[in-house]
């Protein structure tokens, strides 16, 4: 059987990971409409030091689902999002590597819909959508949605990404892929996400998008702040010039 590889970045999210983690059992466990036996999966939750008290929950949950099926890889503190899926990519054991937030935007009911589409063609990537038919965002201000369909409409005219969501993190990749592609870039934190995308259209991996639902989290504190976007435009131009 195939195995996926679900990667959690986190930092203080002691509240949502049991949620997260309860949802991704439900809807990827036994008796999917894709096999009676569920999917292989295994989640790797990668705490970049969090005082909350995360990691004392993810032990919990290991002891409730087994440490094979929870794994926990830590860090002493905050590195950056680009470099926690490196971290986390030496310990995963799947074929394909699924990428998402903990906080409860991504549902993980969502990751059914990723993995038919990269069989229909056998995809490179597969990667959600907030911008396309049967997609979108709920829980956010008419200011913050504003602000992130300016970002996202300034990239695709940059960078010509060929995808319609490039500040999007709800992924499905091919573990070799995503290897060779976090091996290429150089952006750390929010612009990572963006880099990946733009990189593997100029190497022409084979991409699809499906629609998914963004959530604003209910509980902890949104990572989205001024210096993550001042760090936004900077990463911005600098993959302009550099790609």
């Amino acid at each position: 059987m195939v195995k996926y590889s679900i990667l959690l970045p986190t930092y203080n999210e002691r509240e949502n990971l049991p949620l997260i983690v309860w949802l991704l059992m439900k809807h990827l466990g036994k008796s999917t409409e894709l096999s009676s036996d569920g999917i292989s999966f295994e989640i790797i939750v990668i705490d970049d030091g969090s005082p909350d008290g995360t990691q004392d929950v993810v032990k919990q949950l290991q002891q409730i689902y087994g440490s094979e099926k929870i794994v926990l890889r830590p860090r002493e503190k905050k590195l950056g999002l680009g470099t926690a899926y490196v971290h986390g990519l030496k310990y995963a054991k799947g074929e394909f590597i699924i990428i998402m937030d903990a906080d409860l935007s991504h549902h993980p009911k969502f990751i059914l819909d990723f993995i038919r589409k990269q069989k229909e063609k056998d995809y490179d990537i597969v990667t959600g959508s907030r911008y396309i038919d049967h997609g979108g965002v709920y829980g956010w201000d008419l200011k913050r949605k504003i602000i992130s369909r300016g970002a996202n409409y300034v990239a695709q005219v940059l960078l010509r990404p060929g995808a319609s969501d490039l500040t999007g993190s709800f992924r499905l990749y091919k573990r070799d892929v995503l290897q060779r592609l976090v091996e290429s870039c150089i952006s750390k934190g929010y612009v990572f996400q963006m880099e990946m995308l733009v990189r593997a259209n100029r190497a022409n991996y084979t991409l699809a998008e499906v629609p998914i639902t963004f959530v604003d989290r209910v509980y902890g504190q949104s990572k989205l702040g001024g210096n993550e976007i001042v760090s936004y435009v900077m990463g911005l131009l600098k993959l302009f010039i550099s790609t």
